[in-house]
């Protein structure tokens, strides 16, 4: 039976790590023994796919090469030498076993002692499929519950749409208004834009009540548009 072993070395720097660093980029410290078991298997290598990069890539040229070939059905078996060296999460660990057994191709992990082509491997292999769905179901359940969040409260993030707004008592700014107090002085008093009180009263006014009087237009605090042209043009006098 022919079979594809792939190996990984990463990009560990021998600043950190010192002489350690050189053993550990080595391939033949994954390859020899990758090799001495399909020899007791007495399997056939098709070819050695390898990587010289971090895990987190996902591109990896030598990866890409071993898929492309397993689904030109060119060799039976793959072997690694460790999960974390053939893929980079367990979703995609079982993404590539689950397209393996779809192609007849059985999987073997030397550290692991996972063996698909076996009763033990393939039990192993649910497991870890299980194991994969249900981190995928609690990460779906966690999506939904932040969506229904962010629509209870607007954005997607939930938090407020716009700049917030100010809480005031309007019954309050009506009763100011009443007692002839002048917009400005209102808005000062409730710490709110004169804008905010002019809205919150044309509203009354709108409601059948003037909201704006003669005084506030003498004191400055809003002009009407009739008057605006007057205030505007040039006194005739001096």
């Amino acid at each position: 039976m022919r079979a594809a072993v792939y190996v990984r070395c990463s990009t560990t720097s021998k600043k950190q790590f010192g002489d350690t660093a050189a053993h550990l980029q080595n391939p033949d410290v994954q390859v020899k023994p990758l090799l001495q078991l399909l020899e007791n298997r007495g399997w056939t290598l098709h070819l050695v796919y390898s990587d010289r990069m971090s895990g987190s890539k996902e591109f990896r040229p030598g990866l890409n090469a071993l898929m492309a070939d397993a689904r030109r059905g060119l060799f039976r078996v793959v072997v690694v030498w460790r999960f974390d060296r053939f893929a980079r999460s367990v979703k995609q660990l079982v993404l590539a076993l689950e397209e393996f057994r779809a192609l007849g191709i059985d999987f073997i992990s030397h550290q692991e002692a996972l063996d698909t082509s076996t009763p033990m491997g393939k039990a192993m292999f649910t497991i870890i499929a299980a194991m994969a769905e249900l981190e995928r179901s609690v990460i779906r359940e966690r999506v939904i519950a932040g969506l229904e969040y962010a629509r209870e409260h607007g954005t997607k993030s939930g938090r407020p749409v716009g700049r917030p707004r100010r809480v005031f008592d309007r019954e309050q700014l009506r009763k100011l208004r009443a007692q002839g107090m002048s917009l400005r002085a209102i808005a000062k008093y409730l710490d709110i834009g004169v804008g905010t009180v002019v809205r919150a009263l044309a509203k009354r006014e709108q409601a059948g009540s003037p909201a704006v009087s003669d005084t506030d237009v003498e004191a400055g605090s809003i002009v009407p548009k009739s008057r605006e042209d007057d205030l505007a043009r040039p006194s005739s006098t001096g």
